[in-house]
């Protein structure tokens, strides 16, 4: 791993053992790009990768030359209209109006190591031997603004992070109004472009569409990263798959408004961008200001879609989630919500409770409704006090009841929102984001804090602060359910009302930060009316997510299976819930909901009181297996094998880092009559080790990895022919998790 710089032909090379990065300082003193990708061997000039010649109507650069245009060149950090007409990366609106910018190297530096981004996620390192990182320093002589542009290369990851900051060395304030936190001009289109959309409760579905000539982009401009689009995007060679293949993975470390955006030109050169989306968006930049965007990591797989995804899963479970809960087993938890919404008492919680301990579990988490005058959804929210008629002795009575059961405590929160019926609102109706003489809208009877005020997160930080002081709550649901409309802060003046988005996000980090520095053995596990901010910024303080608020296990198998593109499995919130499913209304047999739940953070969403004794004995059983596995679950090498948006099985695995231990789950949507014999393909077992196959606690067979590798795991069931005597039938939702284990 290094950074190599030729001061003869002024080019960067960063690279490790596999991935190689290379640009330089092109003649008019801009950052131009000359490859990312396989690691290939150091020279010392790419001057060849630099292809520049006439072309009737384009704009040249320099005077009475006419094979200089920024217009065929790749660049870095590119702005638009000194003759590249592209989508730039940068956009600075000046106090004369202009919008033209000139952006020249004038030095960098080189360091070992990451340094950490003021008041923003990032990925981290913990020594400085796991990384370095280049700073190159780029001036705008006549605006007088300096832009450090930053890259850091992991030793052991096909990664590379960046951002970009802003500085005002002049006596004039100016306005950015784009700052991209990454750019890449690809050398060609052929590429297939992969997103993850969707919507409440069918949150990051594949899309997958060929580059086009043109502009194609996914982004958000509702306050949060959003469940419609997710700030992660790839790009796929058309002859790529799962295991092989080149694959370019782009993730915005951030949680609000963004953009993911490709741009072919005439010429098939392909841009790739990721950042805050510029609709709406502007900083006022005055004198001795900084701006900092958010961290972009950029990944390369030579190895397929699953080999992306494996780094993607090993920087942001190691080197982005943090502090006490990172490295540790979660617990097995119950959720009272769908088993109770707000109809509860104390006596009925800790009824649900015993049961819960009985069976296994480790954590019973309340809800929503324990607070203020919070009965129904609309009112409350804000008031972060105990009901105490519910609750006669409090959040600190209950939690001391919960953990002499032998249980851990939770607790849902709402931080971010307020009821117009709650004594905040009524205290501080000036609190809530919204546009002067205009309409406020709602959404579910709630508006949206002004996190962009100090005082708001101060206030709100001092509630929750003193619940904690006095309970014993080890976990926390951090639910948001609105996005923000009428964005505008009585706060800022008219020049700064762009900055409000941002600046919202950077108060519910602030929130976050102070929380976990008082509470750092507290849990916390983030939500958006489920996946609606599953993203990696806050992954950085809450190393789990809620994936989404749909628990039916059919849904459940897209959704997680979109998710691991990008996300560890130890950061998906993954229930099982009752029968018919609460959004689906589906019947689904308990095994197959727990196949699901259990790749991921495992719990339960009901009352298991209402279980018969038979289920009872399930979810026991279902509680013995994760506790026993979920360390291999979390923190080993995932696969995924069969795709539920193609055809009607899913399949994925997890295999140890030794590779002596596996775990197989697989799935079948629909049943089906006198079908083919089949077999499953797995990945990542060691070759000539034995495995011992176990199934639902039953040995089946012992076999060599290079069987179940190449000739296949035998998935043949009872759709083939006749069901034989003695055995149970298949049946719709039907499932199988299988343990493969090498033995001496």
């Amino acid at each position: 791993m290094g950074i190599i710089f030729n001061k003869d032909t002024k080019e960067f090379h960063l690279y490790n053992d596999n991935v190689s990065y290379l640009m330089k300082v092109l003649r008019n003193g801009q950052m131009g790009q000359l490859y990312f990708g396989k690691r290939v061997p150091h020279r010392d000039s790419y001057d060849y990768l630099i292809e520049n010649r006439y072309r009737p109507v384009s704009a040249y650069v320099f005077d009475d030359e006419y094979s200089f245009t920024l217009e065929h060149l790749k660049q870095e950090y590119p702005s638009y209209g000194t003759t590249d007409f592209r989508m730039p990366a940068l956009e600075i609106w000046q106090p004369n109006g202009s919008r033209i910018t000139d952006f020249k190297y004038v030095s960098h530096k080189i360091s070992k190591g990451k340094p950490a981004l003021k008041g923003l996620p990032a990925t981290y390192t913990e020594s400085e031997d796991e990384a370095d990182t280049l700073e190159i320093l780029l001036r705008d002589e006549l605006l007088k603004v300096e832009m450090t542009l930053s890259y850091t290369i992991f030793q052991k990851e096909n990664a590379i992070a960046r951002n970009a900051r802003f500085e005002n060395k002049g006596n004039q304030e100016c306005q950015i109004t784009r700052a991209m936190s990454l750019c890449l001009d690809l050398p060609d289109d052929e590429y297939e472009w992969i997103q993850f959309s969707g919507a409440w409760g069918r949150e990051r579905h594949v899309r997958t569409r060929r580059l086009e000539q043109g502009v194609q982009s996914v982004g958000s401009a509702r306050g949060a990263s959003s469940h419609h689009h997710n700030p992660f995007v790839m790009l796929r060679r058309p002859t790529a798959d799962e295991f092989q293949g080149e694959v370019l993975g782009f993730s915005l470390v951030y949680s609000g408004n963004f953009l993911a955006q490709a741009e072919v030109d005439t010429f098939k050169v392909t841009r790739m961008m990721v950042g805050i989306h510029p609709l709406g968006f502007s900083w006022c930049l005055k004198p001795g200001e900084e701006f900092q965007t958010p961290e972009a990591v950029v990944v390369y797989s030579g190895e397929g879609m699953n080999g992306m995804s494996q780094t993607f899963h090993r920087l942001y479970r190691e080197r982005l989630a943090r502090g006490y809960w990172r490295d540790r087993e979660r617990p097995v938890l119950l959720n009272n919500w769908e088993a109770t919404y707000f109809d509860f008492t104390e006596d009925k919680l800790l009824d649900i409770a015993r049961n819960a301990k009985e069976d296994g579990v480790e954590l019973f988490v309340l809800d929503d409704g324990w607070f203020g005058t919070r009965c129904t959804e609309t009112s409350g929210l804000g008031d972060w006090w105990p009901n105490t008629d519910r609750l006669p002795q409090g959040i600190k009575g209950l939690s001391e009841k919960i953990e002499a059961l032998g249980l851990k405590f939770g607790l849902w929160f709402e931080l971010e929102m307020a009821n117009k019926d709650s004594e905040l609102y009524r205290a501080h109706p000036d609190w809530v984001i919204q546009t002067p003489g205009r309409h406020m809208s709602h959404g579910r009877k709630q508006y949206v804090l002004d996190f962009s005020k100090k005082e708001v997160v101060d206030y709100i930080y001092e509630l929750v602060a003193k619940i904690l002081r006095e309970s014993k709550v080890s976990y926390i649901k951090w639910d948001m359910n609105r996005n923000i409309t009428e964005c505008f802060s009585d706060g800022y003046g008219p020049e700064r009302q762009g900055e409000i988005f941002h600046r919202y996000i950077l108060g519910l980090y602030d929130l976050y930060d102070r929380l976990n520095r008082e509470f750092p053995q507290i849990l916390f596990e983030s939500c958006a009316s489920g996946g609606g901010r599953f993203d990696p910024g806050l992954l950085y303080y809450a190393p789990q997510c809620w994936t989404s608020d749909d628990t039916d296990a059919v849904e459940r198998q897209k959704i997680q299976y979109g998710t691991s593109y990008a996300y560890p499995l130890s950061s998906m919130g993954a229930h099982v819930s009752i029968t018919p499913n609460h959004q689906a209304n589906r019947v689904t047999p308990l095994k197959t909901r727990g196949n699901v739940a259990a790749f991921g953070a495992f719990g339960y969403e009901l009352d298991l009181a209402r279980l018969t004794r038979e289920e009872r004995e399930i979810v026991k059983e279902q509680i013995r297996f994760v506790k026993k596995y979920r360390k291999l679950i979390h923190t080993g090498t995932f696969y995924r094998l069969l795709s539920p948006f193609e055809g009607n099985f899913t399949a994925w695995m997890v295999v140890s880092e030794d590779k002596r231990q596996a775990i197989v789950g697989y799935y079948k949507i629909l049943n089906d009559v006198n079908r083919e014999f089949r077999r499953l393909h797995l990945k990542g077992l060691e070759e000539n080790l034995l495995y011992h196959m176990v199934e639902e606690g039953q040995e089946n067979g012992c076999f060599y990895g290079g069987e179940l590798m190449n000739i296949g795991m035998v998935t043949t069931d009872n759709g083939a022919g006749e069901v034989p005597a003695g055995e149970e039938p298949c049946c719709d939702f039907w499932s199988r998790v299988v343990v493969l284990e090498a033995r001496e």
